[in-house]
């Protein structure tokens, strides 16, 4: 592909056609910044807000009844066979599938508590599993975590229930099990097809094995495939990077997921094996982000927002043309804006104005329990300034444009006076046609949307500080 400073990507937006997208611009707007699954972020978080606030949150839901809209439900499964040294996520690396038994009694009381504050039989309109791998727990012990949440929770028919799943932990029958639990969508994490990467990065799966899943989940009528890719792993570059987004183009999922890799030795140990030396730089990485762009468009899918691409007639891609779509703590959605309980080590929820974190680890979760207590240990209360520049943000990310009179009119200010430092930062974005700027609103171009992180950035109060700590835009 071009390396030269001006790269051309097609980008089909919902509300444009193709564009380019300058290589030079990328670079210049990869900064460090967050993503954006919640505002404010979750290193805001207070340990000042615990399990009895969480409480109260929980209880003031359950008095508005039934005027409350379904929940989203998360549960956290940590545990993983072996170890991928990419990897940031909050997991338990063991070959000891006892230990998911175990914890499964864990979920069960966790549940119990927290049906004790929000009313049991509370509705559920989605539900996610992830991890670690949600597929380390065999055939019936998901059976009995579906069990057990069904005795806390009611699940509202024909709603999403999602699962995340490492293909080398399943099989034909495996899947046939899932959709007998009734989940309908499915996430492989494929990360990367070249054998060259994945053995940099210890997780060794070769591409006939995703096929086949893929094939068999097809057969099974899962609704909505999703692969999650990382560009920016050691040995990749733009020639092997090339060649895995051929093959993903031939597997066509519904979905696709491309992070960035974020190599932050200091915070995740796993990455400290990681040869520094194979990583790419940072020109290569922006070439792989500008080539993944431009091959994934060319096939057919659409951008949705940052890191995920779909197939037109996914209901991602709907939502995205008709103004529909959300973002929280699991990405980019189509379900309403609204409450999500997460149960399991480290999960993160939010219930009306507050957002929450359980324990991180194993020991102190099952040590809150034993206490009988909810295992919340830091969370936070939203401000009136949070709430509006959360509304802002999600505006950005979710639908590329603010309305500065009903957003005024919305939390009873005067926008532009408000956000008056803000207005004067947005001029080199404004500069380089990012974003258009009225009287009346600010508008993400179709080369902005691409770059909608750093939009978000200028309105959060937060980050301003200390950018270290988060990944890099591109």
């Amino acid at each position: 592909m071009t390396s030269a400073a001006f790269a051309p990507v097609p980008a089909a937006t919902a509300d444009a056609g193709p564009v380019a997208l300058p290589v030079d611009l990328l670079r210049q707007f990869d900064v460090p910044g967050p993503r954006y699954t919640s505002y404010p972020t979750a290193d805001r978080f207070v340990e000042a807000f615990g399990a009895d606030e969480y409480a109260q949150a929980l209880r003031r839901r359950r008095e508005a009844g039934a005027l409350a809209p379904p929940l989203s439900l998360y549960v956290h499964i940590p545990f993983c066979e072996s170890l991928c040294y990419y990897c940031a996520c909050n997991k338990i690396v063991t070959r000891h599938h006892e230990r998911g038994r175990q914890y499964l009694a864990d979920l069960a009381r966790e549940a119990e508590l927290q049906a004790a504050q929000l009313g049991r039989g509370a509705t559920v309109g989605h539900l996610h599993l992830g991890g670690g791998s949600p597929t380390f727990l065999d055939d019936s012990e998901l059976g009995e975590l579906m069990a057990l949440l069904h005795r806390s929770f009611a699940f509202v028919p024909g709603g999403e229930r999602s699962i995340e799943i490492d293909p080398r932990t399943v099989d034909a029958s495996r899947l046939s099990n899932l959709a007998a639990l009734g989940f309908n969508r499915l996430s492989f994490g494929v990360q990367d097809f070249d054998p060259a990467v994945q053995q940099a990065v210890h997780r060794i799966q070769p591409a006939h094995q995703v096929f086949a899943l893929m094939a068999a989940a097809r057969e099974l009528g899962f609704e909505s495939i999703n692969v999650d890719l990382i560009y920016g792993l050691p040995r990749q570059d733009d020639a092997s990077f090339e060649r895995t987004l051929a093959q993903v183009r031939e597997l066509r999922p519904d979905r696709i997921a491309l992070y960035a890799y974020a190599h932050l030795p200091e915070r995740f140990k796993p990455q400290r094996r990681i040869c520094v030396a194979e990583l790419p730089d940072a020109a290569a990485r922006v070439r792989m982000l500008a080539s993944a762009i431009a091959r994934l468009t060319e096939a057919g899918y659409v951008y949705i927002g940052m890191d995920h691409f779909a197939l037109p007639d996914d209901p991602l891609a709907v939502a995205r043309k008709e103004g529909r779509l959300h973002r929280d703590f699991q990405g980019y959605g189509t379900r309403p804006d609204g409450d999500l309980i997460a149960l399991g080590i480290s999960g993160i929820g939010r219930v009306g104005a507050t957002y929450s974190q359980n324990a991180k680890s194993l020991d102190e979760y099952r040590d809150l329990l034993d206490q009988g207590r909810l295992p919340v240990v830091r969370g936070l209360a939203l401000s009136r300034d949070d709430l509006l520049r959360r509304e802002v943000i999600m505006a950005l990310m979710c639908r590329g444009r603010i309305d500065f009179d009903a957003m005024g009119e919305s939390f009873a200010i005067d926008f532009r006076r408000y956000f008056a430092v803000e207005f004067a930062a947005l001029g080199p974005l404004v500069a380089n046609g990012l974003v258009r700027l009225s009287d009346h609103d600010l508008v993400v171009t179709p080369q902005g949307w691409f770059l909608v992180r750093a939009v978000a950035m200028v309105f959060d109060r937060y980050c301003r500080a200390n950018r270290s700590r988060f990944s890099r835009v591109v």
